[in-house]
């Protein structure tokens, strides 16, 4: 008799996540709704209804977790070991699917019309299935005085300056309405900057940084000039009217 193949570990922990994101949609069934209803709104499938919490808490086969909110109008997602909210832009795709993607068009998350949800990361670029976990709370900016804004942006230059082994200082003009997007976004370009430190490339574009600077703009957006990496923020479009770190990286010029 031959023997039973061995699966490899990782195949055997994908396939224990589907199986139990089935059972769950199984369950789900017979209550008020499952998965699928929370990621493509109220509808009917196969004659059963299905929904899933507007802000939930989901878990990727690897260990991490992510919180994706969809109680506003561009979609939010955020990993828990980051301080990074990325802003999403949902398009239809093949098969009743639906695409998540970030502000340079690149994929972040994929959901299928039965609520599968894979998760696209540089470490997983092909994809990683992720399971829902329970409800969270939503992703919000902070209200944020003067003062408190003021250590936000000290604390970004210091991350931005470390990463770069020489100081980076952060500039903005903010008012209490603004303050709060002017620190997220500060936040994020510190993040920016560490990304960069990372590689040879980055390490590269990041001799040409001499500064960050914030403004306020029509469109969210980041360049760099004449050594200043200009972050320009939109603060009525909330979290969305701030460029991702991911924006930032490739506007210094990095793949």
């Amino acid at each position: 008799m031959s023997a039973r193949p061995v699966l490899p570990l990782r195949v055997l922990v994908a396939a224990t996540l589907v199986t139990a994101m089935l059972a769950a949609a199984t369950q789900a069934s017979a209550a008020p709704g499952s998965l699928r209803e929370g990621l493509f709104g109220e509808g009917r499938y196969d004659g059963r209804r299905f929904s899933a919490p507007p802000v939930g808490r989901y878990v990727v086969e690897d260990g991490r977790a992510f919180v994706l909110d969809r109680s506003t109008p561009r979609p939010l997602m955020k990993f828990e070991n980051s301080a990074e909210v990325w802003v999403l832009q949902a398009q239809p795709a093949p098969r009743g699917d639906i695409i998540y993607k970030n502000d340079l068009g690149e994929p972040v998350l994929r959901a299928t019309r039965l609520g599968g949800l894979t998760v696209f990361t540089q470490e997983r670029p092909s994809g990683a299935p992720a399971a829902l976990v329970g409800d969270s709370n939503p992703l919000r900016l902070p209200v944020l005085g003067p003062e408190a804004l003021l250590q936000k942006l000290a604390q970004a230059s210091a991350r931005a300056s470390r990463a770069a082994r020489r100081l980076i200082p952060f500039e903005a003009d903010a008012s209490p309405q603004t303050a709060p997007l002017v620190a997220d976004a500060a936040m994020v370009a510190a993040e920016a900057v560490v990304r960069m430190s990372a590689d040879a490339e980055g390490r590269a574009a990041l001799t040409k940084v001499s500064k960050v600077t914030l403004v306020e703009g029509k469109r969210p957006g980041a360049s760099l000039r004449a050594g200043v990496i200009l972050i320009t923020i939109t603060p009525e479009d909330g979290l969305a009217g701030r460029p991702s770190s991911q924006k930032i990286v490739a506007a210094a010029g990095v793949r």
